[in-house]
């Protein structure tokens, strides 16, 4: 195999909001450098999951190798496609770390969104060289010109810099190609050096174990070498290794510079993360941890439940194997009594939820109800211990309570400037703190809040897209936890408490959302022989109360006149069995009360 030099190797990612075009765009890549034979070729040819194509979304990032030949110079062409969505940014990071270069594929129908921001701002931390393209020329309502002063009003690029292309026809996409060669950096790194790899992905084979993605920053890694993961602490041996054509193809070695993959044999994903830096077992000691590497923790946390508890097996078998192909997906079993065993879980964020779900339906066949999701709160306690709470049958007793520490993000919405009002409405009735505002290009605002995640989670991008036609775009990322007057509401059901129904709320909106759930339950729990008082509690405190009247049968219906006393003597019987009845008789809550208050 002939070894390309170092100057002649390009490593570029693709960054771009949802839906503007970024798989399309790598399609005509991969046929222009003749990647892909052309009766192979079909639509998102890297998106591999059924579930990317039926949502036009990129979920897991795909590397692929092209070759092409300019000016007489063969050239190594690498792009890893990233996933677009807020919740996979760890994964577009590491990407980033893996290039020189990127694309900025913006839609000139939509123009620059949330998303993008965030990307080029990922990007110019990883110092890349960025080519901006605008994509969908060819579309009747493309308007080229806005989304490129969009660009410069953004970003500080220049006329000459912008490129104009068409995805879905191929029109520019050469001029890509070539200005990716002529503006993106080769890589650096030393041929002579231990070997040293970032890990950027990694995926669970059956047969040959995690095979790990890697670009080779260092050092050259052969066949059947012993390796070490420096981060997780980890031997195993490279059974094979290769490069993304864009099926793996096996090679001999993997040089510096390179993109392509080792198969590792390993049965666990977990030992081979994401960011990692993988090197040769005998040279451990001359390599350092490359930048970056940080253990992702979820975000979002919900309780999956079979709807029929004989499923819970198939359900927990299910976990356990998407866990191999998903590293950052975390469960653990648990039991609550009114709806029966499942796995409390934790996401990157909603749509990471989402498509979890989706994966278990489908793939295992399974029917599934999820809770509503809910964040991890840090409580400490007046002795200054400190431990963390993930629903709210958990939360301890007010009295032994010194802080409670809850999530807090940065949250950008990029909108036009006719939705500010409404926008900032919906915000701060969701405890948001307004940062800045910024315009960008004349029409399109960038707002900046502070805000809490349990805000976000539940209903806020569903509002968002409402009150802004579907124009606003949203990024939130971690900031820091912070303290705040969180109460624990819990409801009861003719007097005795009910903890599967207990949610964690701010004390400011507690009283209110307290009595939404109670009217909400009233409407769920069927009548009963005898009247049910339905209430809200904080501490001891009664907030909301709703009462079920009693059913009641007619006593007097029988009667055909005679004495009033007749009647008056059999409702006063009545009476007295519904008050023994209130005494003795249990509330059944059904099912679908709890799912439909969990489901919020």
């Amino acid at each position: 195999m002939m070894l390309i030099p170092l100057e002649n190797i390009r490593n570029f990612c693709i960054i771009a909001h949802i839906d503007h075009g970024k798989s399309t765009l790598a399609d005509r890549l991969l046929e222009i450098t003749h990647t892909v034979e052309k009766r192979e070729m079909k639509a998102q040819l890297l998106d591999q999951m059924d579930l990317e194509r039926e949502r036009g979304i990129t979920i897991k990032l795909q590397p692929v190798r092209m070759n092409y030949n300019y000016n007489n110079n063969d050239y190594i062409l690498d792009l890893i496609d990233t996933p677009g969505h807020v919740d996979f940014s760890y994964e577009v990071s590491r990407s980033l770390a893996c290039c020189e270069g990127a694309i900025l594929v913006v839609d000139s129908t939509q123009g620059i969104e949330a998303q993008t921001l965030a990307n080029v701002y990922l990007a110019l931390e990883h110092d890349l060289k960025l080519i901006p393209v605008v994509n969908k020329i060819d579309l009747p309502n493309s308007d080229r010109q806005k989304t490129a002063e969009e660009l410069k009003s953004a970003f500080g690029f220049k006329d000459e810099e912008i490129l104009y292309a068409s995805g879905k026809t191929g029109e520019g996409v050469e001029e890509i190609i070539k200005a990716v060669i002529e503006r993106v950096p080769p890589p650096k790194g030393d041929s002579a050096n231990a070997f040293t790899g970032l890990i950027f992905d990694s995926l669970y084979d059956i047969h040959r174990g995690v095979v790990v993605f890697v670009r080779a920053m260092d050092g050259q890694l052969k066949n059947r070498e012993k390796i070490f993961m420096v981060g997780s602490q980890t031997q195993a041996e490279s059974l094979e290794v290769g490069y993304f054509h864009p099926k793996m193809e096996k090679s001999d070695a993997i040089n510096t510079g390179e993109v392509g993959y080792i198969v590792t044999g390993l049965r666990d994903v977990s030992k081979a993360r994401v960011g990692d830096t993988v090197t040769l077992l005998d040279r451990k000691l001359e390599v350092n941890q490359l930048p970056g590497y940080k253990h992702v923790k979820p975000m979002v946390y919900a309780t999956i439940f079979p709807v029929s508890g004989d499923d819970y097996p198939i359900l927990r078998d299910a976990m356990d194997k998407l866990k191999l192909s998903d590293a950052s997906l975390e469960f653990e079993p648990i039991n609550i009594p009114s709806i029966g065993f499942g796995f409390r879980t934790g996401f990157l964020g909603l749509l990471h939820m989402d498509i979890v779900q989706e994966r278990l339906t489908r793939e295992y066949n399974l029917d599934l109800v999820l809770t509503a999701p809910s964040v991890a709160y840090k409580i400490v306690k007046s002795d200054n211990t400190e431990f963390y709470i993930h629903n709210p049958a958990e939360f301890p007793d007010p009295s032994i309570i010194k802080d409670i520490y809850e999530p807090w993000m940065k949250v950008e919405i990029l909108t036009p400037q006719e939705y500010i009002g409404p926008i900032m409405e919906i915000a701060t009735q969701r405890r948001a703190i307004s940062k800045d505002i910024k315009y960008i290009g004349g029409t399109r605002v960038d707002m900046h809040f502070e805000m809490p995640l349990a805000n976000i989670i539940i209903d806020f991008y569903d509002k968002l897209k409402s009150v802004s036609s579907g124009y606003a775009s949203l990024n939130y990322e971690f900031i820091e936890a912070r303290i705040g007057d969180l109460v624990k509401v819990d409801i009861l059901v003719a007097g005795e408490p009910v903890p599967a129904l207990s949610t964690i709320m701010h004390r400011s909106v507690a009283a209110v959302d307290g009595k939404e759930l109670v009217e909400r339950l009233k409407t769920l729990i069927p009548k009963h022989q005898f009247e049910i008082p339905i209430q809200a509690a904080i501490g001891g405190k009664i907030v909301a109360r709703e009462t079920i009247s009693a059913l009641r049968k007619d006593v007097t219906g029988y009667l055909y006149g005679g004495d009033v006393t007749r009647k008056m003597k059999l409702l006063q019987k009545q009476k007295k069995g519904k008050k023994r009845m209130k005494q003795i008789g249990k509330v059944e809550i059904p099912q679908e009360a709890f799912l439909a208050v969990l489901k919020k």
